[in-house]
């Protein structure tokens, strides 16, 4: 589908005990899920199926290639997805606690950006 995009919207989380990179990521897709209402989806352009638009998840970590893409876009409830891992995010000094993860100090921090695009005879243009 050749789209055009109906919102980006912008989400950042974080695993303070673990340096779970998935669990960051997966947390930053609710943050941004969670600030965004697409009733335009339905009220403006008409659409019946949400599963038509395309929603890109473009996540900003360290250790992008430790990030499960299928827990990733599984956090997305419409839609058809594509998920990008690139490397960003942050790391900082944080504190192990055994109990949550053995060995781990440190406190990883994922961004996304969530791209929400429909058809574009569906945008008249």
């Amino acid at each position: 589908m050749k789209g055009k995009r109906f919102i980006v919207e912008l989400g950042t989380g974080a695993d303070l005990h673990g340096e779970d990179v998935t669990k960051a990521a997966c947390r930053a897709v609710r943050d941004a899920i969670g600030r965004s209402c697409l009733c335009g989806l339905v009220e403006i352009l008409g659409l019946e199926r949400l599963e038509e638009v395309q929603v890109e998840i473009l996540v900003a970590c360290p250790d992008p290639d430790r990030v499960d893409r299928e827990a990733v876009a599984a956090e997305v409830p419409i839609g058809r997805k594509t998920v990008r891992v690139m490397f960003g995010g942050m790391t900082a000094p944080g504190l192990c606690v055994d109990r949550f993860a053995k060995g781990c100090d440190r406190i990883v921090v994922a961004n996304v950006a969530l791209t929400v695009s429909v058809d574009s005879q569906r945008t008249g243009a």
